[in-house]
């Protein structure tokens, strides 16, 4: 598993460990009315899934705001932001934020997603800050597990994945 450090203690990832070249699990979440969103949802499209410990913590904040400005530019790229906050809270944050372009989707009922991308901070109950691009056919094609969870992701690097999947 990828190691990761939350302000610089060790966590244990739990769930597993997602790589290139994978097919993408599927995963339910919630949407901010409570309806359930699974990978399967956005199939055909280009998904570049951005990982977020708290929505309202700082890091969180300007990671969702840069996805929600990179997403205006992406064609045929849906962008969720996955986080353990309550799907209300994200709600209420979005709209706070004037986030438009970016899906948040919450994994609190039972870290579906978390799990099945190797995600959980065992010690937190939070996601790992991380990053995956999933291509049309469900095919992971990029992978960023922050090593510090206080860190941004390569924003960069998870861009270019997502222009260049198909």
């Amino acid at each position: 598993m990828a190691a990761v450090t939350f302000k610089g203690n060790p966590v244990t990832l739990v769930g597993t460990e997602v790589k290139v070249g994978d097919k993408a699990p599927n995963f339910t979440v919630l949407a901010n009315d409570l309806s359930p969103v699974t990978l399967d949802d956005s199939k055909g499209h280009v998904r570049l899934i951005s990982v977020v410990p708290s929505i309202d913590t700082g890091v969180c904040d300007a990671q969702t705001r840069r996805f929600n400005e990179e997403a205006a530019k992406l064609d045929n790229v849906k962008v969720l932001t996955v986080s353990v906050d309550l799907p209300f809270a994200q709600k209420r944050w979005c709209a706070a934020a004037g986030i438009d372009n970016v899906q948040t989707v919450s994994d609190h009922r039972d870290l579906s997603f978390g799990e099945a991308y190797g995600a959980v901070m065992q010690e937190l109950r939070l996601l790992a800050r991380s990053v995956f691009v999933i291509d049309s056919n469900d095919t992971v094609t990029y992978v960023e597990y922050v090593s510090e969870g206080t860190d941004h992701p390569n924003y960069e690097a998870a861009i270019e994945a997502a222009k260049a999947a198909k």
